[in-house]
């Protein structure tokens, strides 16, 4: 837990052009931060960056002025949650799927807990057998909406402090996003959050909006300060509400 920083951070898959470039970026412990730009920006590559699938080229990440890199890999990534729109579940029970990983070691509290506040327990106590309900292999007997919110007990049970949500509502009906929404805003609660948003109706309430085009921060700030500054935000929020 603690504050993350990316100092002069730089990353090249090749020799050629850098998805990223000289990042400067702070992000408090606690803080909701939003990561927009086009398809390319180097959104999701940031992201990469933090979680250790690359390393930077150039520059550091840090946690508590510490480098990521000296922490030991699979205790840091198990402080990390991911949501994503790619929903993986397992052909189990619906308890095994909240509690992967940790199967009867996790209190049933943890689990129903994890459910009410993803708002999953709506259509759980709708089931036959509830949380020992076989799924299917990747959630087949599920809506999507019900498979997302799933994926998101899975992260609030999980308790990491880091939560990293990559357009986790985009393959929803509006009615699902909305419940969807209301379970990602209180998972966020306590926890450091980035969110890689391209729908920016889900984004306005971030406690800061990171703007990145050709691999750099071009302006950040909330929502309303970046409407004012009539730049690059702007013009995609433009984009998407005309």
């Amino acid at each position: 837990e603690g504050d993350i920083e990316f100092r002069d951070v730089s990353f090249s898959y090749n020799k050629e052009k850098s998805p990223l470039e000289n990042i400067n970026l702070s992000i408090n412990r606690g803080e909701t931060i939003a990561l927009v730009g086009s398809t390319g920006s180097g959104k999701t590559t940031l992201v990469n960056l933090l979680a250790r699938f690359y390393k930077p080229t150039k520059g550091e990440i840090t946690i508590n002025k510490i480098n990521i890199e000296n922490f030991e890999l699979d205790s840091f990534r198990s402080n990390i949650s991911f949501v994503d729109q790619h929903v993986r579940l397992f052909n189990d029970t619906i308890k095994n799927n909240i509690a992967l990983g940790q199967g009867d070691s996790m209190p049933n509290e943890s689990v129903i807990n994890a459910a009410e506040v993803s708002n999953s327990l709506e259509f759980i106590d709708k089931l036959d057998n509830q949380f020992d309900t076989e799924i299917g292999e990747d959630g087949v007997t599920l809506s999507g909406g019900q498979r997302q919110r799933l994926s998101i007990a899975r992260a609030i049970a999980k308790d990491s402090p880091l939560l990293i949500l990559d357009e986790a509502t985009s393959a929803l009906d509006s009615a699902t996003e909305k419940l969807v929404q209301s379970a990602i805003n209180k998972m966020r609660q306590g926890r450091t959050t980035i969110i890689i948003a391209h729908r920016l109706s889900t984004i306005q309430n971030a406690d800061r909006i990171i703007v990145l085009k050709d691999g750099q921060i071009i302006e950040q700030g909330s929502h309303k300060e970046l409407l004012k500054l009539s730049g690059e935000y702007a013009k995609l929020n433009e984009q998407q509400f005309s």
